[in-house]
């Protein structure tokens, strides 16, 4: 008896989310297509030159705008951002500092200290 494995494969959007880039910026080949497991790890391994430029400039996708600013999602959508920004635009507004993005920092902050206390407290009982 002999098995077939069938290749993998997922829509462009999966495959962009995963290499963090803004599927509408990629290639009209790459949106059009099906990704393969292999050539979305060989995308990893070894990014075009297509790739390497949408990550280093952008635009970014609300996820990695959001951790390049340090705030949530939610704290772009309070905001009202909610396109794609570029690396310069970025830039832009952690040297303006607008009050939205200092409030959404500190919420995020006090986010990521909950977190680490109630992880810590559950260690604790865990010993």
């Amino acid at each position: 008896m002999t098995s077939h494995q069938s290749t993998q494969t997922m829509k462009p959007a999966t495959a962009a989310k995963k290499l963090g880039v803004y599927l509408e910026a990629t290639p009209a080949a790459f949106r059009e297509g099906v990704v393969s497991r292999a050539e979305l790890n060989e995308l990893q391994a070894n990014p075009p030159q297509w790739l390497q430029d949408l990550r280093l400039n952008g635009p970014h996708p609300r996820p990695v705008v959001a951790a390049k600013l340090g705030v949530s999602i939610a704290g772009l959508a309070r905001a009202g951002v909610t396109e794609p920004l570029t690396t310069e635009q970025i830039e832009a507004l952690k040297q303006e500092g607008p009050e939205w993005l200092e409030r959404e920092r500190a919420t995020q902050a006090e986010v990521r200290k909950e977190a680490a206390r109630i992880k810590k407290k559950n260690a604790e009982r865990q010993a």
